[in-house]
């Protein structure tokens, strides 16, 4: 933390640790209700600025001098960062690297999957029709997610556990930094080998087109950039909306007067979504971001020169000066600019691939199962300071109702 900080008063979230991964909305109530942003202490330990009022999470997203660039203000690249993507870079690298990628999400370009998703939904939930219950995240969402990216990808099918178990490692760290070194360094040699293997063998999916583009016109994309750019591509590509299909799931059956409009209305599935994304979102933070110069939230100055600054993307949704009646999970309300995908430059890239099949898969998964229920009503989230997701999700149906929803 840059000099200067030790004037500003330090809230310790250590001993909240439980209640950050359980509720974090009751800790970002009582926070915003101090101010809109605060220096805190995290349970790991870090100190960073958090900021938590809607208005001024909105400002701090698109503010170009906060910058993303981990390596310029710490001097390390961050932790679980394999190389320079979109993530950890300003413009003009961040431009550059968006413009490469942003053709291949197109609205046009991704409702085109549609029929595609909802195929692997469909024969997903052919494999589980007979069971009368599982578990929604690996038997369903997870496969479902992390297929679709992999396919986009053209990441071999046999490599999607791999993928499933890096991923895991990287939203919720491992205390030995031997194993977090032993797990970059096996994404390294992985990706570096697929990118080799689709150089000689291309195929007709996103990574082959970034290799053409870093072999026909050097300097637009270099080896260090693909590789950290696949690897955010299938990170975020698959956990974010793996997040979104079961929190979805999860809120629509605790909430059975809303479940019950959108069963009898399916119209009102996208906006069901938003929802979700609102009230639940996959990410309860944004990634870091640094001080360039000092920056003003309010009254408060943060110290420029490398201060941290942490954006709680799940307080901000849930700000009653934003949102009225802000807990309350109402897939009738009106519309509202929520910031689970984030803001300006850095908005999701992915935002509407998420979106698309974040609805297929729980309309699909409803209309399969008319009787779905939770079998556990309090599930256990993990302990991620960005992700928002459960570890488990237990659900049951009768396979006889299920049968002639085919």
């Amino acid at each position: 933390m840059p000099f200067g900080t030790e004037q500003f008063p330090v809230i310790d979230l250590s001993p909240q640790r439980d209640t950050l991964a359980s509720d974090p909305y009751a800790v970002f109530a009582e926070l915003r209700a101090q101010g809109p942003v605060h220096l805190v202490q995290l349970p790991d330990g870090d100190r960073t600025w958090l900021v938590v009022g809607y208005r001024e999470v909105l400002d701090a997203l698109k503010d170009p001098t906060l910058s993303k660039n981990w390596l310029k203000a710490t001097g390390q690249l961050g932790p679980n960062v394999i190389g320079t993507n979109m993530l950890t870079a300003d413009p003009p690298d961040h431009t550059r690297l968006r413009r490469l990628v942003s053709r291949e999400f197109s609205a046009r370009r991704i409702e085109a999957l549609r029929p595609h998703v909802e195929k692997a939904a469909a024969e997903l939930l052919d494999g589980l029709q007979d069971a009368g219950s599982a578990e929604l995240i690996e038997d369903f969402a997870m496969p479902l997610s992390l297929g679709v990216v992999t396919d986009l990808l053209g990441v071999p099918f046999l490599d999607r556990a791999a993928f499933r178990d890096w991923t895991n490692d990287i939203i919720v760290p491992s205390e030995d930094p031997a194993r977090e070194d032993q797990i970059l360094e096996e994404i390294t040699a992985y990706l570096d080998q697929l990118i080799e293997t689709k150089r000689h063998r291309p195929g007709d999916d996103l990574l082959s087109a970034l290799i053409r583009t870093m072999d026909e016109d050097h300097g637009r994309l270099d080896h260090d950039e693909l590789r950290a750019t696949a690897f955010l591509l299938l990170l975020a590509g698959h956990e974010t909306t793996l997040n979104l299909i079961a929190n979805g799931v999860h809120a629509l059956l605790r909430h059975p007067a809303q479940l019950g409009a959108l069963r009898a209305n399916w119209t009102l599935i996208d906006q069901a979504v938003d929802e979700v994304l609102r009230w639940e979102g996959s990410l309860t933070y944004a990634t870091n971001r640094f001080t360039t110069e000092p920056y003003r939230v309010g009254e408060t100055v943060i110290p420029g020169g490398g201060s941290r600054v942490l954006i709680a993307l799940g307080s901000a949704n849930r700000d009653p000066g934003q949102f009225p009646d802000p807990d309350r999970f109402d897939i009738h309300r009106p519309p509202r600019a929520h910031l689970a995908f984030g803001h300006g430059i850095h908005h999701c890239l992915g935002t509407p691939l998420a979106r698309l099949e974040g609805a297929v898969a729980i309309r699909a998964l409803l209309e399969r199962f008319p009787d779905l229920a939770l079998e556990t009503e309090q599930p256990r989230w993990r302990p991620s300071m960005m992700a928002r997701g459960m570890e488990t999700l237990r659900v049951r149906w009768s396979p006889l109702t299920g049968a002639g929803e085919r």
